[in-house]
């Protein structure tokens, strides 16, 4: 199959002489791993794909949350600064504040167009995709095209889980009313992005050939390179649209450890008895394996908790989100008195909770805080999913 950057010469004579600002990453690479400033000849040296130096000039790098390099932690700073590779100045669009998120106007001044290659993870909370949304407003308003080049959803794009957010609850992790588990590409996104939610960007998706809907991005032949610092492996990807609900809360989601999102917990925890009240959940395509670990860093860094590890037997049965969920819920009946939700700041936001943020609404929290059974959650946990996909139906690309 072809990604979209591999068909960037579809784009060579729309944009040669032209002065380009490129928003990317770590992940932006090509079938072969060969990254897009290589590509374009960004570093000074030819192209070690097609032997020459490719007709764009790149000018401006934007880097989204975690850096160009993919080295900064979540919901950690960065600055602007100079990329080594190319001397090209990088303008960071995750600084301090929520408008530290926004391209000022400024910041494409001198620019002819925007060309943006993010790897989404699949889920509704990974904050690419807001990036892009963020650009393509920002060139709307200076008056030059946006060329999104698309990628697979790598947990496949036709599995779509969990509810919408709810007006009053849109954030940096769900900008827009989609559900959690969205089963769409970036080039969908920015699409539907642009119409629906009528951003009304110059925009052009440079589509993939070849992508199968229903494929994971293992099965396509295409590689896997972290976008994020903890968003190491595939597996990573698959449980996260569940397990970054954890992130609202006081509980370990693994970080500083060698499987984050794929192993929980909290030095309070038994591991088996944690493993006994999910086993009475009934959750398909997984396995719940008690175990400890110590983090070595973020929440109790340095300190033995005990958990579990998810391993996740099937891939069409199982079912991320809810099983997120059904973690949160198990851990809240276990532990009442020593479970605590997030109360610090979670992604310049301090008014709502990080679980509203997250879930989309405040049912959830409130469902939990009146002891509601786990049948009654799991009856009504997609709340707008439907008007979600009849919605979906008309940005579907392949």
């Amino acid at each position: 199959m072809l990604l979209g950057i591999d068909q960037l010469s579809q784009l060579t004579k729309k944009l040669k002489g032209k002065r380009i600002g490129l928003l990317c990453h770590a992940a932006s690479v090509n079938s072969r791993c060969v990254h897009i400033l290589d590509l374009v000849g960004a570093k000074g040296t030819p192209s070690p794909v097609t032997a020459h130096r490719p007709p764009i000039t790149v000018a401006r790098l934007f880097a989204p949350e975690h850096g160009l390099w993919a080295v900064a932690q979540d919901m950690e700073s960065v600055e602007g600064t100079k990329d080594p590779t190319t001397g090209l100045p990088v303008i960071s669009l995750y600084g301090s504040d929520f408008e530290s998120l926004k391209p000022k106007k400024e910041m494409l001044s001198g620019l002819d167009a925007v060309i943006c290659d993010l790897q989404d993870a699949g889920s509704r909370y990974y904050t690419f995709v807001y990036s892009i949304a963020f650009m393509m407003q920002a060139c709307r308003e200076a008056g030059i095209p946006v060329y999104v080049l698309d990628r697979p959803n790598p947990i496949n794009g036709s599995d779509v889980e969990g509810g919408i957010v709810q007006k009053g609850f849109e954030s940096f992790v769900g900008l827009f009313p989609i559900s959690n588990r969205h089963g769409m590409t970036v080039g969908e996104l920015a699409w539907m992005f642009n119409e629906a939610f009528e951003i009304y960007s110059d925009l052009t998706i440079v589509k993939m050939k070849g992508w199968k809907r229903k494929a994971y991005q293992d099965e396509m032949g295409v590689p896997w390179v972290l976008p994020s610092p903890n968003m190491p492996t595939l597996d990573t990807a698959i449980v996260y649209p569940g397990m970054c609900l954890l992130e609202a809360t006081e509980l370990s989601e693994g970080r500083g450890t060698t499987r984050p999102f794929e192993i929980f917990g909290a030095p309070f925890i038994e591991p088996e008895h944690l493993a006994g009240r999910l086993a009475d959940f009934n959750l398909k395509g997984t396995f719940f394996r008690p175990l400890y670990f110590k983090p070595m860093f973020q929440k109790f860094a340095g300190q033995v908790c005990g958990g579990l590890q998810i391993h996740v037997t099937d891939r069409k049965t199982f079912r991320p989100y809810l099983t997120g969920l059904a973690v949160l819920k198990a851990v809240i009946d276990l532990y009442p008195s020593q479970f605590r939700w997030r109360e610090k700041p979670y992604e310049f936001v301090r008014e709502i909770p990080a679980i509203d943020l997250l879930t989309g609404s405040e049912r959830f929290r409130n469902e939990l805080k009146k002891g509601r059974s786990w049948k009654e959650i799991r009856k009504d946990y997609e709340e707008g999913k439907s008007s979600f996909i009849r919605l979906r139906r008309n940005y579907l690309l392949y």
